[in-house]
């Protein structure tokens, strides 16, 4: 069921401007089915694990450290610049999408919503919390 949900959230959020997909996204982790490692592993459909940067629209480019389970999961850190650091604080893979938010030292939590495209490279969009208005778009160079 939830890899139905998430694509529709997705879908759902970047028709409304992005506003939308907290608490889908938040009822999508509540809910995730029960499973053996090896059976949930599959469903994640690729692994973020490593070092990689996102380029935004908006000339914040940041690199994390990701660490991702075998059930999806993801944890890690972010850098902004020199001096703005954050954690991964909920974060997770289904299928070909991805979804996590960054809790910045500022203060201020990014969520990051987007997908695996056909050349492996990711992309999407990401929102600032505090200020949803506040969209930009990003993608990796590194393919996954």
């Amino acid at each position: 069921m939830r890899v139905r949900l998430v694509p529709a959230a997705v879908a759902l959020s970047i028709a409304l401007g992005g506003t939308v997909l907290a608490a889908p996204a938040a009822q999508a982790a509540a809910h995730r089915p029960s499973a053996a490692p090896a059976a949930t592993a599959a469903a994640a459909g690729f692994n973020v694990g490593g070092i990689w940067t996102l380029y935004q629209s908006n000339s914040a480019n940041t690199t994390l450290s990701v660490t991702q389970d075998a059930q999806g999961q993801l944890t890690g850190i972010a850098r902004a610049g020199s001096a703005t650091t954050g954690t991964i604080a909920q974060g997770f893979v289904d299928g070909s999408y991805l979804y996590f938010v960054i809790e910045w030292s500022d203060g201020s939590m990014g969520r990051y919503i987007g997908s695996r495209g056909a050349d492996g490279r990711l992309s999407g969009v990401t929102t600032d919390l505090a200020h949803p208005s506040s969209q930009a778009t990003w993608y990796t160079t590194w393919t996954f």
